[in-house]
């Protein structure tokens, strides 16, 4: 039997993260005994669903065929924007988190489209820039919010369970019907499958990878308010390294970096994956450096398994 054919390639995106998520559970509940508890598997939800957010979003750019690095700084840029609102807004400060999250993708999509510059350049000069934008505002010190009704909305628990997981589910679920489901998730679909024959069938190339950068910036400004609530304030270092881990939850469900195709079921796994991992080895005391060896072992990995070699031309 051959191994490394379409037929096993497609076997392992399938149903690797499935696999791998179960392995970790059950290797972290036998090394430590508090992992399988409800008190943890909340902390692992609620460390899951500002993940998951990003990632949702992060799944339709990847599967489009391009790359933003400057989601932990749309998130730290909307946490701040939440934070500031907070004050005057109470529980509409989520308002603004998404208004800025969505700019700021425009942003991005704009220059990409317009500019003719590569995605991953783009999003790595506004990675730095919004960073920027966030230390000059906080000049370092976090923003508290303070509002009461903020905090049982949006940090509370209902049924034992975050709020937050609910408002990641309600993404998500939206998230899935519009890549499923509506003429822009398919247009999405073409384009990473193939730029050249989508504008030839007369799609609108441009506008659609706009939209897909808008929708990532949305749902990051979703991301970026839940983080603020579940803290309580923004801070400059909010959002640092994110980028790695929803690119990376994106990747482990099986969504290859040369796109056309991808699953939101997938990114889901893969954004537990991330979650369970760091969570396990916070809880069994792996150090802190080392645990990024191994976030980084378990991307390039993923990247290796999911990789469509048919478009390895693509990568420069």
């Amino acid at each position: 039997m051959n191994l490394i054919g379409k037929g096993a390639g497609t076997y392992l995106r399938k149903y690797l993260p499935v696999l791998a998520l179960v392995v970790l559970c059950l290797m972290f509940s036998i090394l430590q005994p508090m992992f399988p508890t409800f008190s943890n598997a909340m902390i692992v939800l609620q460390q899951t669903v500002v993940l998951l957010c990003a990632a949702f979003g992060m799944t339709f750019v990847i599967v489009g065929g391009s790359i933003d690095l400057s989601v932990g700084s749309i998130l730290a840029v909307a946490a701040l924007a939440t934070a500031i609102a907070s004050k005057s807004m109470g529980v509409f400060a989520f308002v603004p988190a998404l208004l800025v999250g969505a700019l700021c993708g425009a942003v991005n999509g704009l220059i990409f489209v317009k500019g003719k510059v590569p995605s991953f350049i783009v999003t790595l000069g506004t990675m730095t820039t919004l960073r920027g934008v966030v230390l000059f505002f906080t000049k370092g010190a976090p923003v508290e919010i303070s509002d009461d009704a903020f905090l049982d909305v949006f940090a509370g628990r209902l049924f034992g369970v975050p709020t937050a997981a609910f408002m990641a589910l309600a993404a998500g679920i939206v998230g899935y019907i519009i890549y499923t489901k509506t003429v822009f998730g398919r247009e999405v679909r073409a384009i990473g499958g193939g730029e050249k024959v989508a504008r030839l069938s007369g799609m609108k190339v441009e506008s659609v990878k706009i939209r897909m950068f808008i929708l990532l910036g949305l749902l990051c400004g979703l991301a970026g308010m839940l983080q603020a609530g579940r803290v309580m304030a923004a801070t400059a270092q909010l959002g640092q390294g994110f980028e790695m881990d929803v690119i990376a939850s994106v990747v482990l469900g099986g969504t290859p970096m040369t796109g056309g195709y991808g699953s939101m079921l997938g990114t889901v796994l893969g954004a537990f994956i991330i979650s369970v991992l760091s969570n396990g080895m916070n809880m069994c005391g792996v150090d802190p450096y080392l645990q990024e060896i191994v976030k980084g072992i378990v991307m390039i990995l993923a990247v290796f398994v999911t990789i469509d070699r048919k478009k390895i031309g693509l990568i420069k």
